[in-house]
C-alpha cells in the first residue's frame, strides 16, 4: 500500500521531485495588486484592499460583517472577546484540533474543557456535548451556565471544522442554546465548506477564517472574523485597531486593543486570490475524487464529507487500520520524498492542557492513531 500510494500521488502531481503537503498557487493579479499598494504607500491596515477583502468574504461566504485580522488566532481571541468570554471562564471545544484554537482560548482569558468528536465529520460530538452538557452544567440566576465540577462559568462552545468538514454545527448551535452558550466557530480551514446550503463560520454567534500561508487561499498571514451581528463586528474592528476612537489628530483610546488589524499588503493578495476561488474549488475537489476512487479500489479509507455537507477538501485524509500502519505510511512516504502527517497529537495530551476537565474522549484517541494528511496543493 505504501509504495502504491506513494505512486499514485506522484502520478497525480506529475512530479517526480519533492511533493509538499499544501503549497500556496499564486494564479492571478497578486503581483499586480502588491504592486498598487507599494505604489500608493498604503501597506499598513490603512488601505483599500482590507476593505475589499472583508467585503468579498461577505459575499462569499453570507455573513453580514466581515473584520480581517492578523491571524486566525488572533481573530479566534477577539471573537472570544467579544463574546463575552472573561479571565477565570471555562471553554467547551474539542481535543482533536491544531493547537491555535486552545491557546486563543487562554489568550481570551479561558481555559478549554475538552468534548469528544465524531469519527465521520472529526467535529465536535453533538452526542458527547449533550451528554457533557447535562452531567455539569448549571444554569444560575444570573442566567449564566456553570460548571458544577469546577465551579466556574462556561462562557462559549468552539467547535472545528477539521481539514475543511464541516461538523454537524445546528446540533452543536441547538444544544448550547438550551444552556446559554454563545457558539463560536472555528471554521479556519474551512473557507468554502458549507453544511446544508449555509456556510460554516456562520452558524454561531461568530465565526473566524484563517489565511495562512498553507490554506486554502492565503495572505501570507491572516484571518477573519464573521458575524451577522452589527455590534459585535463595530466592537471588533475598533479593539483590533488599538481601541482609537476616531479623530483626525488627537490619539484617544478607550480601552485595551490590539494591533490585530490585517496591512494591506496581504490583504491585496487575498483578494487576488478571491477572485478565483471557484477555480480553488473545483480543483481541490477533483483531486479529492482521485484519491477517493483509487482508495476504494485499494482497500483504504478515505474522508469524504458527511451527508448535507460540502467540503472544500482542505487537506485530503485517510484513515489507517492502526497505529503501526500510520507510522509505517509515514515513515516510507516522507522518506521517499512525498510528504504526509499525522493528525495532531490530542490537546489534552499537551503539558500546558492536561490538567484541563475532559469528557469521555474514546473517537479522538482512535483517529489520533491512524488519521493522515496526503498532499493536497493545487494541481496545474
Amino acid at each position: 500500500m505504501n509504495n502504491i500510494l506513494t505512486q499514485f500521488i506522484r502520478k497525480i502531481y506529475n512530479s517526480k521531485e519533492f511533493i509538499p503537503l499544501h503549497a500556496p498557487k499564486f494564479l492571478g493579479n497578486e503581483k499586480k495588486y502588491l504592486n498598487e499598494c507599494i505604489d500608493t504607500t498604503f501597506v499598513s491596515y490603512v488601505g483599500a484592499f482590507v476593505t475589499k477583502f472583508e467585503e468579498m468574504t461577505r459575499d462569499f461566504t453570507g455573513s453580514a460583517y466581515a473584520v480581517a485580522t492578523s491571524s486566525g488566532t488572533t481573530a479566534l481571541q477577539i471573537a472570544l472577546q467579544i463574546a463575552g468570554v472573561r479571565q477565570g471562564d471555562e471553554v467547551i471545544t474539542q481535543p482533536l484540533t491544531f493547537v491555535a484554537t486552545c491557546n486563543a482560548i487562554v489568550h481570551s482569558g479561558g481555559t478549554p474543557v475538552f468534548v469528544d468528536v465524531e469519527l465521520d465529520t472529526l467535529g465536535m460530538s453533538p452526542e458527547k456535548l449533550s451528554d457533557f452538557l447535562n452531567e455539569f452544567a448549571i444554569i444560575k440566576d444570573d442566567g449564566q451556565c456553570y460548571n458544577k465540577a469546577s465551579g466556574k462559568r462556561i462562557s462559549a462552545c468552539v467547535p472545528v471544522h477539521i481539514f475543511g468538514f464541516p461538523a454537524r454545527i445546528d446540533q452543536i448551535v441547538e444544544i448550547c442554546n438550551k444552556y446559554n452558550i454563545p457558539v463560536v466557530e472555528d471554521a479556519a480551514e474551512s473557507l468554502g465548506s458549507f453544511y446544508k446550503d449555509k456556510h460554516t463560520g456562520t452558524f454561531g454567534k461568530l465565526g473566524i477564517l484563517s489565511y495562512n500561508g498553507n490554506k486554502t487561499i492565503t495572505t501570507g498571514g491572516g484571518g477573519m472574523i464573521i458575524t451577522d451581528d452589527e455590534t459585535l463586528a463595530a466592537r471588533a474592528k475598533h479593539i483590533t485597531t488599538t481601541a482609537k476612537k476616531p479623530h483626525p489628530y488627537e490619539f484617544v483610546h478607550d480601552e485595551i486593543g490590539y494591533n490585530f488589524r490585517m496591512p494591506n499588503i496581504n490583504a491585496a493578495v487575498g483578494v487576488a486570490q478571491m477572485e478565483y476561488i471557484d477555480r480553488i474549488l473545483e480543483n481541490k475537489r477533483q483531486t479529492a475524487m482521485l484519491y477517493k476512487e483509487f482508495c476504494e479500489e485499494n482497500g483504504i479509507k478515505f474522508l469524504t464529507e458527511p451527508k448535507g455537507a460540502f467540503s472544500n477538501y482542505w487537506l485530503n485524509t485517510i484513515v489507517l487500520r492502526n497505529l503501526d500502519e500510520r507510522n509505517e505510511f509515514l515513515k516510507f512516504t516522507n522518506e521517499n520524498g512525498v510528504m504526509t502527517r499525522p493528525i495532531w497529537r490530542l490537546m489534552n495530551k499537551l503539558p500546558m492542557f492536561e490538567q484541563c476537565q475532559s469528557g469521555n474522549l474514546d473517537n479522538s484517541l482512535w483517529l489520533e492513531e491512524r488519521v493522515v494528511n496526503l498532499p493536497s496543493s493545487y494541481r496545474i
